[in-house]
């Protein structure tokens, strides 16, 4: 019963995730098409620090429910609000911090004042997607996917209907008007989300006990959700650093900021996204290992937590040989189809073959975490990301232009993957 559980659980959210990942990408092929290329370049270099904030701003507490709720479902409602109440706190800080210093991050850090705007409309979708972050993460640790499936079908059909309706009146004014409204159509589209999710909360609440905010809950709460988060949030400053070490090393070599603009929006856009695609796989399996790892860590079944990390690793595996494999065949007709450029096609020459491992990452440090081992899997995040901007800011001195973010992205990948790989053959 347990086993079934589990895989009708990874099975609901491959479905809905392969569904949403269709929308999702009819979603990019239509945005991509109206905005453009330069669209598309003044969207990317302002998408690593929206990552940061991100990460921030839900500070990994989606986990924490998860793995709370699992253990302790009598109380979950609480667990819940208590979150929520947490999250929108830190969320509102975020904006009020974005406001007073975008200017600053566009024009001085990522060389680009037409990043200014994007900054806040990205920061101003914070709240949203958090608390339907949130309440993803409840439903996960009550291993119920049925309402993270619907909310995101729903969610991404929204999207798709507001963007061919608006976006193409937004580009008439001009580009910056309808990157700007990409990014806020974004609180739309969560805000249907959530309310998919509120019609799945039970119905039968005692307002009084249960939604306020309880200290104990939030103290639960930060224990796993620090440890956890910091793993993501240096992964995501990394990130936040790359186009900035990047940008200002590559002018200083002699490449023109025309070049750097165009080229890293077509690899952060273009191959990082295909190459990325099948993630909603490994993001179902992962989502649906972590709580069931830390039940059964939980009652000292160290059997079957070896079963479902041999499962989850041999499943994301084969996944990765497949999807890798399709990806460098077929990546310049895959490009054309879906972003009407070829742009971005000899990064992914080189990058496929190791995205094989890539796709082991999400698995691996689930099943750290839910063991209770995030502090290594921060560590690994840690010297994974110094790596690689080490390798990154060398490489970018030696007139290779953005190779040299490709292979210090490989340098990353094998780094992390095999590392995480070592530290859970020993610990289980």
């Amino acid at each position: 019963m347990k086993k079934n559980l589990f895989i009708k659980s990874t099975l609901i959210l491959i479905c809905s995730g392969f569904l949403t990942k269709i929308l999702g990408f009819i979603i990019k092929v239509i945005y991509t098409r109206i905005i453009g290329e330069y669209g598309i370049s003044l969207y990317a270099i302002a998408a690593p620090t929206y990552s940061l904030l991100l990460t921030i701003a839900t500070l990994a507490i989606p986990i924490s429910i998860s793995k709370l709720v699992s253990e302790n479902k009598g109380r979950s409602i609480r667990i819940l609000t208590s979150a929520a109440f947490l999250i929108l706190s830190i969320n509102f800080l975020l904006i009020l911090i974005i406001l007073l210093t975008r200017d600053f991050l566009a024009t001085t850090l990522l060389k680009e004042p037409l990043a200014s705007p994007i900054l806040l409309a990205f920061a101003l979708t914070l709240p949203f997607v958090s608390i339907s972050s949130v309440l993803k993460g409840y439903f996960a640790g009550k291993q119920n996917m049925v309402p993270h499936a619907t909310s995101n079908i729903i969610e991404q059909i929204i999207r798709l209907i507001i963007i061919v309706i608006v976006l193409p009146f937004l580009m008439e004014k001009s580009v910056m008007h309808a990157v700007i409204g990409l990014i806020l159509l974004t609180i739309v589209s969560e805000i249907s989300s959530i309310i998919v999710f509120l019609f799945f909360i039970p119905k039968h609440i005692n307002f009084k006990t249960n939604l306020l905010p309880s200290k104990k809950h939030t103290k639960d709460i930060l224990n796993i959700s620090v440890p956890t988060v910091s793993s993501r949030i240096i992964g995501n400053i990394g990130y936040f650093l790359e186009p900035i070490i990047l940008t200002n090393l590559l002018l200083f070599s002699g490449y023109p900021s025309s070049y750097i603009l165009r080229e890293y929006g077509a690899y952060n856009a273009y191959s990082l996204a295909l190459l990325t695609m099948p993630g909603f796989f490994i993001a179902a399996i992962s989502t649906s290992l972590l709580p069931e790892i830390s039940k059964f860590h939980g009652k000292n079944n160290t059997k079957m937590i070896k079963r479902r990390i041999h499962q989850s690793i041999i499943f994301a595996l084969l996944i990765g040989i497949f999807f890798s494999f399709i990806i460098f065949t077929f990546r310049d007709t895959l490009l054309f189809s879906l972003y009407n450029t070829t742009s971005g096609s000899n990064y992914i020459k080189i990058l496929a073959p190791f995205f094989v491992l890539f796709y082991l990452e999400g698995v691996l440090t689930s099943s750290l975490q839910a063991l209770g081992y995030a502090k290594i899997t921060m560590n690994i995040t840690l010297w994974g990301v110094i790596l690689k901007l080490l390798v990154m800011a060398i490489l970018s001195l030696c007139h290779i232009g953005i190779y040299s973010l490709v292979i210090a992205e490989i340098i990353n990948i094998l780094c992390v993957v095999l590392l995480n790989f070592k530290y859970l053959k020993m610990y289980v």
